[in-house]
């Protein structure tokens, strides 16, 4: 018990501190002004969990947009399938262990666990039935207008049936493993989410039910494609269906009385005390077997399930009532299988492709060039935009194999498989530079990836660190140092993106390449806190998370407040992927009510309230969804600036979320270029002005798009790349014009 005694204290501990109480401790060097409307906790903010939903329902939107390409429309769908996946490993997982424990925790709206999980239940049921629809009724029709049939084998022809049963017999019946239950066969364990059909059978001289589980392999596509007659037609079959079609073959001589699909989700949500464990690599290790087996959180079937088949599952997995999620016919119990679907090479149907654009400075491997592009001028990226791979990337493959670079020094979060970033360390330890990478252990779902890039870099001589104990790293950095004429000089990388290459063409991220002595002297310290455990809190021009920089947004806050309340320029806008930290939501209060005009760009969730009559009419919130994932973090302070370009810009890693600011290691760095900050107030001013992909959030919470323009915002920033560079035909790179 000492294990769930030290989390339920844990976790008490910490929802305590997100309570409004903490406004009451001294955060900054000015005292914040203190509301004075009695308002509950219900009143002033909304549900994380409940927010965190509604988002999901925007990129459901975007399934059913018939301005986006059908496609694309497809993969959105399964997209929301994959997020409910995560929510319900990590979010219901957590709160249903919150309720076996005990915990009496409240969230920010006063809920308490077991009221947010009825709630959540209650915003799920219909989503899953939309989902549902969207698939049959709006993109299933729209796909057979484009000759793509998805299909039930019933649909198939005679000569496609025969196609199907070969297929299914050289490819599908040597993979299946069919596992029956008896005495002398216990419940088999079934994978987290995984797909299985939960058969009931007969033994044809026995009376007695048997149970049989036949899980669908994920090695094989979910949608088996058909040959056709037509040259461009696409017709593809449920590997589901072709399984159900062909059960006999796996039990011959039994009856098969019923058969139910079904698919579990397992809790994710695993406890972990750090300070407790004399290896961290090792906990990690056993977290993860622990999560293979980990108590089964949610239940999916189809309609018209068995009750005999339901009854059996929801005893031996111990579930209950309300965590069986009956799904639509047109359900495949999952979506993520459509990807071969939305693969399919028909440029008229997907979004036309995107070339980045290379930089001036960056065109050549060249390391004298490229280092002294960063000496001379800091440079802004802005992926995928702006190429990640001939940037940044480059940036780390070259100092890998510069002889005059002596060190090496990188944080990796998430770093994706064959990560380029790792062979270049490795290369760079192996050519005798010292190389440190802090490597986060604990990033969630990425755990057995790191770990194998850990030991893969150990090997190699780099020397690994796991981080601060009872912190995950988060921040997104790397630095590097090049022995000069003048002695040695250090160059950095600030982001707001994981060094990931896969992922640089999909999410959207801001970097900041630099050789600011001020900062990079300030890096050098950081990087000395991740490794040596450095007590340094005097940072200057870094904000560094736990260190200092929730006191620094609190202080600029507040300052924008006292700004306006003196009628000076006051303004200020945050761009993260969620927001939920309280005291920063007390303090853009005040900032409104003081006469602050507050912008705030949430992708995901937001518990603060807008446009609340007294409390938060001059806070905004917008969501924007599309062709990319907004990830990047970008905050502005006017700072009575009478031209707005003048006020202060920063980029990081950290969201205004109580989690990294407080409970996570991240770093957010000042820019200082006049010109990058132009570059930075345009972006933000696109983000204000779209009427395309923009959502505006209620003070209900809830979420309306705009719709006044066919462009969106992804749309302008590509066609903006384009017009401020020229292609170089013989490479297909980009260069800036002059």
């Amino acid at each position: 018990m000492k294990n769930h005694e030290l989390d339920e204290k844990k976790e008490d501990e910490r929802t305590m501190t997100r309570t409004r109480t903490s406004t009451t401790k001294k955060r900054s060097s000015k005292k914040p002004k203190v509301i004075e409307h009695p308002l509950s906790s219900e009143t002033e903010f909304t549900n994380r969990e409940l927010g965190w939903l509604n988002f999901n329902r925007r990129v459901l939107h975007e399934a059913e947009d018939g301005r986006n390409p059908l496609l694309e429309r497809l993969r959105f769908l399964s997209i929301v399938n994959s997020n409910l996946d995560e929510f319900f490993m990590k979010r219901v997982g957590g709160l249903k262990r919150q309720v076996a424990f005990g915990i009496s925790a409240k969230s920010s709206d006063g809920k308490t666990s077991q009221q947010q999980l009825v709630d959540i239940r209650l915003q799920v049921l219909p989503m899953v039935k939309e989902q549902g629809r969207v698939f049959s009724q709006v993109l299933k029709p729209a796909l057979k207008e484009k000759s793509i049939f998805l299909m039930k084998w019933s649909e198939l022809s005679a000569k496609e049936k025969e196609q199907a049963q070969k297929y299914y017999l050289k490819n599908v019946f040597p993979v299946l493993t069919p596992l029956s239950v008896d005495p002398g066969h216990p419940f088999p364990f079934i994978s987290n989410l995984s797909t299985s059909l939960g058969v009931t059978l007969r033994h044809p001289e026995r009376e007695e039910k048997l149970f049989a589980r036949v899980k669908i392999p994920k090695v094989l596509p979910q949608w088996v494609r058909l040959d056709s007659e037509k040259k461009h037609e696409n017709r593809f079959v449920s590997l589901v269906e072709m399984i159900k079609e062909n059960l006999f073959d796996l039990f011959p001589s039994m009856q098969v009385l019923e058969v139910m699909p079904f698919r579990i989700t397992r809790n994710a949500d695993i406890f972990r005390d750090e300070e407790d464990a004399e290896d961290l690599l090792s906990m990690i290790e056993e977290e993860l077997r622990m999560r293979r087996f980990a108590e089964v959180v949610r239940l999916e079937h189809g309609p018209k399930p068995d009750p005999w088949i339901l009854k059996f599952l929801m005893e031996e997995l111990d579930l209950q009532d309300e965590d069986i999620y009956e799904l639509p016919e047109e359900l495949d119990l999952d979506y993520r299988g459509l990807d071969v679907v939305a693969d399919l090479n028909i440029p008229l149907l997907r979004y036309e492709p995107w070339p980045p654009v290379t930089p001036m400075g960056f065109i050549e491997d060249d390391a004298e060039q490229v280092f002294s592009t960063i000496r001379h001028k800091d440079r802004l990226l802005h992926h995928p935009y702006e190429s990640f791979n001939s940037t940044v990337e480059k940036f780390i493959r070259l100092a890998a194999d510069d002889p005059k670079v002596v060190a090496i020094k990188m944080t990796l979060y998430r770093t994706g498989d064959n990560s380029p970033f790792i062979k270049s360390l490795v290369r760079a330890a192996e050519e005798g530079k010292q190389v440190v990478c802090l490597v986060e252990l604990k990033a969630r779902f990425d755990e057995e990836r790191n770990i194998y890039w850990a030991q893969e870099l150990e090997n190699a001589g780099v020397h690994v660190v796991y981080g601060v104990v009872g912190l995950k790293t988060h921040a997104k950095t790397a630095l590097v140092v090049r022995q000069e004429s003048e002695g040695l000089k250090c160059y950095a990388h600030i982001g707001t993106g994981n060094y990931n290459t896969a992922t640089s063409r999909h999410y959207t991220d801001l970097g900041l390449l630099t050789a600011h002595e001020e900062i990079t002297s300030e890096l050098v310290q950081f990087f000395h806190y991740l490794t040596g455990r450095s007590l340094k809190s005097d940072y200057k021009h870094l904000l560094i998370a736990p260190v200092n920089m929730f006191q620094r947004f609190r202080y600029m806050i507040d300052r924008e407040a006292e700004n306006a309340r003196q009628k000076k320029p006051a303004h200020i806008f945050a761009k993260v992927n969620s927001m939920e930290e309280n005291d920063i939501a007390m303090a853009l209060y005040n900032a409104s009510q003081a006469g602050v005009d507050v912008d705030l760009q949430v992708r995901g969730f937001c518990c603060l309230r807008p446009g609340v009559k007294g409390l938060s009419e001059k806070v905004r919130v917008y969501s924007t969804i599309g062709r990319f994932l907004e990830h990047s973090r970008l905050f502005y302070f006017r700072n009575a600036a009478i031209n707005p370009i003048d006020g202060e810009f920063y980029i990081g890693s950290a969201d205004w979320m109580y989690r990294n600011l407080h409970a996570r290691v991240e770093c957010v760095t000042p820019v200082y270029d006049r010109s990058l900050k132009e570059k930075l107030w345009e972006l933000i001013q696109i983000h204000l002005n779209d009427q395309r992909q923009t959502w505006e959030m209620g003070a209900n919470g809830n979420y309306v798009q705009r719709r006044g323009s066919e462009m969106g915002i992804h749309q302008q920033l590509m066609h903006l790349a384009r017009q401020k560079s020229v292609v170089i035909e013989e490479s297909g790179h980009y260069e800036d014009k002059p």
